[in-house]
């Protein structure tokens, strides 16, 4: 028997990964999944440039500066010291402004230096000869953009992608039917209701784990293209980098489970799909505000514990934000697997319940 349940598992599963990939009302579901890659794809074209900018103005340079060296300008130092420690600069640029009336009018010169290391930018402001303001324009940081990368990952990514890419499919499942005016077809195939929702399901994990896997490398490669090879292996086999992009790529899997797992029960206990959508999104949102026992019921708790680097919170940011991006009940890394799988299988367990008693009634949809 379980053979046969298992083939009918396959048969529906054939028939809804067709119809998940190319249906026409999910088309949004692409473009939502490759926004992400486009952010990081943007940043890397961004980065270098600057890069190219830099080491090209590095060249013009009469001396071949150190982070050390664009450290030492301090304020109040005069033209010749600064070109004395520096060099002359390769861009530069002057101007003069009046000041008072009359015989107390007088002429005020500024000047701007621009020098690099080849990575980080320094610009001096001069005025009359003497340094009245530094700017130091820090280059590429692995470790600050590895932050980023993690709070677009969390923040956009897994409560926005994710979330409505998950609501697009998994809530068609039998809505989508329903509208479609085609479940009774499957009501009326020798099959029982439990298979299908488990062919179903995985037809639906397939297509959202394909599409944002798929998603997830792109942008792993988007953000790592702009680096030098030797950058790039460092990062990757000496910094962690494989690591945290195994770890994001499962991660993206299980937000896959755990969101599709509430909507597909969602799909068949609301005829409105905003009404849920909005509740389940809330819920995620203020889930670090949540009292500890609720919190478990959520998706984003433990895919939180989950993510391999933590989003420090700025001195003097508001309680809210932090609190969003703090995590304030970390718990282990099999904890949260098992917490996240369990809680999957108990939305999948009461959408088995639903759909024994599922009836059509295509006249009130």
């Amino acid at each position: 028997m379980k053979r046969i349940w298992w083939e009918q598992v396959r048969a529906v599963m054939r028939l809804e990964i067709k119809k998940t990939f190319f249906a026409t009302r999910g088309l949004w579901i692409y473009f939502v999944a490759l926004v992400p890659v486009v952010i990081f794809t943007a940043y890397s074209i961004a980065n270098s440039m600057q890069i190219h900018r830099s080491a090209s103005l590095s060249r013009r340079q009469e001396k071949r500066l150190t982070d050390q060296d664009l450290q030492a300008v301090r304020k109040g130092m005069t033209r010749e010291e600064v070109i004395g420690l520096l060099g002359k600069p390769p861009l530069k640029s002057h101007g003069t402004a009046h000041q008072g009336a009359g015989a107390e009018r007088r002429t005020i010169v500024h000047e701007e230096y621009h020098y690099t290391d080849g990575v980080n930018d320094l610009y001096v402001s001069l005025v009359d000869g003497t340094v009245a303001n530094i700017v130091i324009s820090e280059g590429y940081d692995m470790g600050r953009d590895s932050v980023m990368f993690a709070g677009i990952f969390q923040f956009f990514f897994l409560r926005l992608a994710v979330f409505f890419g998950c609501l697009g499919i998994f809530m068609n499942l039998f809505r989508g039917e329903v509208l479609d005016r085609s479940l009774h077809f499957y009501f009326l195939s020798p099959i029982r209701r439990e298979v299908l929702v488990a062919g179903k399901f995985l037809a639906g994990l397939i297509a959202t784990s394909v599409i944002f896997v798929t998603s997830e490398l792109l942008q792993n490669v988007a953000f790592l293209w702009h680096l030098s090879p030797g950058a790039r292996d460092l990062y990757l086999y000496h910094n962690h980098g494989l690591s945290h992009t195994a770890i994001y790529l499962g991660i993206t899997m299980l937000a896959c489970v755990g969101y599709g797992a509430f909507f597909l029960v969602a799909g068949m206990l609301f005829r409105n799909p905003i009404i849920p959508t909005l509740v389940i999104l809330i819920w995620e949102w203020i889930n670090p505000f949540l009292p500890a026992v609720l919190r478990q019921i959520s998706v984003i708790y433990y895919l939180k514990a989950l993510c391999p680097v933590n989003i420090p919170t700025p001195p003097g940011m508001p309680a809210l934000p932090a609190m969003l991006i703090s995590n304030p009940d970390p718990i282990s890394a099999p904890l949260a697997l098992t917490g996240l799988l369990l809680v999957a299988l108990l939305a999948l367990y009461l959408s088995s319940l639903e759909v024994r008693r599922m009836e059509i009634n295509y006249t009130t949809e």
